[in-house]
C-alpha cells in the first residue's frame, strides 16, 4: 500500500472500527491510528460550556471538522504512509467537509463502512461510538429511537462506502479483508481534488433559469452545502468565458454567448478563506424539457443538482451566497449591475 493515504472506517457503535484499526496497524507498514474522538475530547474540556449545550454533539462543531483535517495532514506529514482513522460519521455534510479538506491537500481518502448483522447498542447510547458526543457532555437519545433509525445505513453512505460485513468476522479477518479491498482499489472516493486557494481569487457564478424562473443550483461533493455552477477565473481568462467554461464543465450545458453580469461582490478575507471578487451573471432560462436530458454531472465533483425557488434556495445556500443570490435577482429584475461589498450594496 504505496503512498500517502487515509483508511476511514466508518460504522455504527459495535461494528469493530477500534479493534480492526488495531489489527490494520499490524498488517500495513508504514501505519499510525488517529482517533479524532480526541479531537473532540479535547474541545469539550476548551471550550465554553455554554458554546457546547449549543450543538447535538463536537461533531456539529465546525472546529471539530477543521482540526481532524488538520491534525490528520500534520501527522501525515511527520509519518508519511497510511493513516487509520476509525470514525463515525453519518451526516453527509460532515463527510463532505472533511473528505474535501483531505482531497484539497491531495490526500487519498479510502472509505469503509463496517456494519454488524445486529448493531450493539449500550444503554443510552444514540446508536454511534457515543464518545465523540460524550466528550462534549452531552445527554443522548434512547435506544428505541435509534434502532429505528439505524435500520440501515443512509442512502448517500452506503453508495459512498465500500461496505464490510463483520457479522461473522475477527477483528483480524475484517482487517485482512480491508487491505485485500485497498489493493483492489475499493473504498476509493470520488471527490475533486481543489487546491485551498493561497490568495485572494476572483470566481465567476452563472445563474441559469427555468421557465418558472428558478434558478439551477448544485451539491458539490467535497464541502457541505449548494452552489450555482461556475469556479474560479484562470489567469489571463475573461470572467464570463470563466464562467461559460464552468458551466459546460459542471453540467455539459453550452451557452452559446456570455452571459450578463448581474453582481460583482468584493468577499472580505475570514478565517479560512483569502476572499476576493465573486461575479454572478445571468445565463438566461433554459429549455425546461431539455434540461434534464442534456445535463450531466462530472460524478468527482457534483451529485445533484435542482431548479429552487428564492425561498427554496435559502435553506441550501451559505448566508454569503444567500445575499449575493438575492441581490442578483434584484438586478436581474431591474435589468441593471450592483456593486456589493461583502454583500451589501454600494455607490447607489
Amino acid at each position: 500500500m504505496g503512498g500517502t493515504v487515509i483508511v476511514w472506517l466508518n460504522g455504527t457503535f459495535g461494528a469493530g472500527k477500534t479493534s480492526t484499526a488495531r489489527e490494520l496497524l499490524k498488517l500495513i507498514p508504514d501505519s499510525s491510528c488517529f482517533d479524532p474522538v480526541r479531537v473532540a475530547r479535547m474541545l469539550g474540556e476548551v471550550l465554553p460550556r455554554e458554546r457546547l449545550d449549543e450543538v447535538g454533539d463536537c461533531r456539529d462543531l465546525s472546529s471539530w471538522r477543521r482540526l481532524v483535517v488538520e491534525t490528520g495532514v500534520a501527522l501525515l506529514a511527520e509519518a508519511p504512509g497510511t493513516l487509520v482513522v476509525p470514525m463515525e460519521l453519518f451526516r453527509q455534510e460532515h463527510r463532505d467537509e472533511i473528505f474535501g479538506g483531505f482531497a484539497s491537500r491531495r490526500i487519498e481518502v479510502r472509505h469503509f463502512l463496517l456494519h454488524a448483522g445486529e448493531t450493539i447498542l449500550p444503554d443510552g447510547t444514540d446508536g454511534t461510538d457515543g464518545a465523540a458526543a460524550g466528550a462534549c457532555g452531552r445527554r443522548v437519545t434512547g435506544e428505541k429511537d435509534i434502532r429505528e433509525e439505524w435500520a440501515g445505513p443512509p442512502a448517500w453512505l452506503a453508495a459512498d462506502a465500500h461496505p464490510v460485513d463483520t457479522t461473522s468476522r475477527t477483528p483480524r479477518e475484517t482487517a485482512e479483508r480491508i487491505v485485500r479491498a485497498v489493493h483492489d482499489g475499493a473504498g476509493s472516493c470520488g471527490i475533486v481534488q481543489t487546491a485551498e486557494p493561497r490568495a485572494e481569487t476572483v470566481a465567476a457564478g452563472v445563474l441559469l433559469f427555468d421557465d418558472r424562473d428558478r434558478v439551477l443550483l448544485v451539491d458539490p461533493t467535497y464541502k457541505p452545502g449548494w452552489e450555482f455552477p461556475g469556479g474560479v477565473v484562470e489567469p489571463g481568462e475573461a470572467p464570463s468565458r470563466a464562467g461559460m467554461r464552468e458551466v459546460a464543465e459542471e453540467t455539459g450545458l453550452e451557452l452559446t454567448e456570455p452571459p450578463r453580469l448581474l453582481v460583482v461582490d468584493w468577499e472580505p478575507p475570514a478565517s479560512r478563506s483569502f476572499g476576493g471578487m465573486r461575479l454572478l451573471f445571468d445565463g438566461g432560462r433554459l429549455p425546461t424539457d431539455e434540461t434534464a436530458a442534456r445535463l450531466t454531472l462530472p460524478k468527482d465533483e457534483l451529485r445533484d443538482w435542482r431548479f429552487v425557488t428564492e425561498s427554496e434556495a435559502a435553506l441550501l445556500l451559505s448566508p454569503t451566497r444567500q445575499r449575493r443570490l438575492h441581490w442578483a435577482l434584484r438586478a436581474r429584475e431591474r435589468a441593471t449591475v450592483l456593486n456589493l461589498e461583502a454583500g451589501v450594496p454600494v455607490g447607489g
